[in-house]
């Protein structure tokens, strides 16, 4: 039986599937056509152009099949192939975006033209990082309007007691702990807001049983306790080490928060009636459509002139202007902590309106303090 092949067979064609040698190989064999189509591309020297070669550098599949390579016809352009395009031979992209088959002097190949994006519909953090501007969202008008409501609710209480003063004191301790997870994009979260509203309710108790007289120590054994607790149960977790920090942090921020915002009963009546009023004057102010920088100024002139009209009509007189501007600093601190980078309204109508009262707290006991 003959060696050579047969003859109605291509000479790269073996009917049985066996493994063809290389064409040099075949070559020294003495059976090689070098006329005959081949399945194998001409050796070329490095860095000449392959035409048929198609190569996928610095990518990692991660053990999937590279893009399927295109098909050639007898004129050496690409058949249409399942993205219904077909690419001249010697200008197949590569992965990495140079032309296949080129050197070092290689040129890039045309990229496909991005689609049009209609900006306008874009969220707000998103278009506004197009148009070169910062992605923070501050909360609204709306947030605002509820932050003044509240501030006016504990105003108002304080003047009735310590008792009326508890009730919207407890909201604002609730929509603290909520606000602050989901500031943190932890949500749903309900253990860890039952055990912060839990502490500034448990410091609430205590303080309307003993009396606003042992505020400071009520609030951090409060405080204290709370922490110890947020830690043991965090050990007890199933979760990993790093979500089991991340929540521990989380909890005792938000606890620590809803607690210290208990000194508003701690605090002379007339030194809450003054603060809660000046911190709704700057977030009123903080809301209007004007810079950032004049709407700040504005925040605090308003949060001042707040504390001198309140001021007069209590026991605090001209004072009252330096509590209320250290009120209305806080204020605005904690508006700036309640922006966010993703338009969510929770959390602005959570944190938002919380975060600026609750900030406010220490400073009004402090303030009024030392001022009455």
């Amino acid at each position: 039986m003959s060696n050579q092949p047969y003859e109605g067979y291509d000479a790269g064609y073996d009917p049985y599937g066996q493994p063809q040698p290389h064409p040099q190989q075949a070559q020294q064999q003495g059976w090689y056509d070098p006329n005959a189509a081949s399945a194998y591309p001409q050796q070329q020297p490095y860095g000449q152009p392959q035409p048929h070669q198609q190569q996928w550098e610095g990518q990692n599949y991660g053990g999937a099949l590279p893009p399927e390579a295109p098909v050639y016809d007898s004129h050496g352009y690409a058949a249409p192939g399942a993205d219904g395009r077909a690419h001249p031979s010697g200008s197949v992209g590569r992965a990495d975006g140079w032309a296949a088959g080129q050197g070092g002097g290689g040129t890039r190949t045309a990229a496909p033209e991005a689609p049009a994006v209609d900006v306008s519909r874009l969220p707000a953090n998103q278009r506004a990082r197009l148009e070169g501007r910062s992605p923070i969202i501050e909360p609204g008008r709306q947030p605002a309007a509820l932050t003044a409501a509240l501030g006016a609710l504990l105003a108002g209480a304080a003047a009735l007691g310590s008792y009326a003063l508890a009730v919207p004191l407890v909201i604002l301790q609730a929509v603290t702990a909520a606000g602050w997870f989901r500031l943190n994009g932890m949500w749903p979260a309900r253990q860890g807001i039952a055990l912060a509203f839990l502490g500034a309710f448990a410091a609430d108790v205590a303080l309307l049983a003993v009396g606003r007289e042992q505020g400071p120590a009520v609030i951090l054994g409060t405080l204290g306790v709370w922490v110890l607790l947020s830690l043991v149960l965090q050990l007890r977790s199933h979760a990993d080490p790093d979500t089991r920090m991340y929540g521990l942090m989380a909890t005792v921020a938000s606890s620590a928060l809803s607690i210290v915002a208990a000194g508003y009963l701690a605090a002379p009546q007339d030194a809450v009636t003054v603060g809660a009023v000046a911190v709704a004057a700057a977030i009123l102010a903080r809301a209007l459509p004007l810079p950032t920088a004049a709407s700040v100024t504005v925040g605090l002139l308003a949060a001042a002139g707040a504390g001198i009209a309140l001021g007069g009509a209590t026991s605090l007189g001209t004072s009252g202007a330096f509590l209320g501007l250290g009120a209305g600093i806080c204020a605005l601190i904690g508006h700036r902590v309640a922006s966010y980078d993703y338009p969510s309204r929770f959390v602005h109508f959570t944190a938002g309106v919380a975060l600026p009262l609750t900030a406010a707290a220490p400073v009004v006991y402090v303030l009024g303090r030392a001022l009455g």
